[in-house]
């Protein structure tokens, strides 16, 4: 296949800040606090979820909620979108969902994903809204939940977490 540029190409710009600074400003705030700033936007969204279009909309504590609208700039070569967009926001959702509850100074990381695709994605699915909630934050352990769901509230997939808790 000729990948020369048509008419039917399309272009996406996508900006963000620097991630480091963002980090900075909110090492010295909870949990909670970081993601109601990123939330507000008075803090930067991290990079990635610039790019993939996502956007923290809801945080308490113990669940998070971004949303995405999907569009061709997502979709895989069998013509609907990738399930990685699916695993980001799960993994973003339930991730943010362990971080509501950690104060300053701890941080944590994903240490395994799971993740049931159980309806295709497309630009017809409408704003896409993924909720993440705690099932238990330990000393260095949590873990967590998600369902992702269509325009429609329609299931589309669901996944658990486990996170390490970093201490300082």
């Amino acid at each position: 296949m000729d990948a020369t540029p048509t008419t039917t190409d399309r272009t996406l710009t996508v900006t963000w800040h620097d991630p480091l600074e963002s980090a900075a400003r909110g090492a010295e705030l909870s949990g909670i606090d970081r993601l109601r700033a990123i939330a507000a936007g008075t803090l930067a969204p991290p990079p990635m979820a610039q790019l993939m279009g996502m956007r923290l909309t809801e945080v308490d504590e113990g669940r998070a909620v971004f949303e995405v609208q999907p569009g061709e700039q997502h979709y895989n070569p069998i013509g609907v979108v990738h399930g990685g967009l699916a695993m980001t926001l799960a993994d973003s959702a339930m991730g943010c969902a362990v971080q509501s509850c950690l104060p300053a100074g701890v941080a944590w990381t994903t240490l395994e994903l799971k993740i049931n695709l159980v309806r295709a994605l497309t630009v017809d699915s409408g704003t896409v809204r993924c909720e993440g909630t705690v099932i238990h934050v330990g000393r260095r352990v949590a873990t967590a939940e998600a369902r992702l769901l269509d325009g429609q509230g329609r299931l589309c997939a669901h996944a658990t977490t486990t996170c390490m808790v970093m201490q300082p």
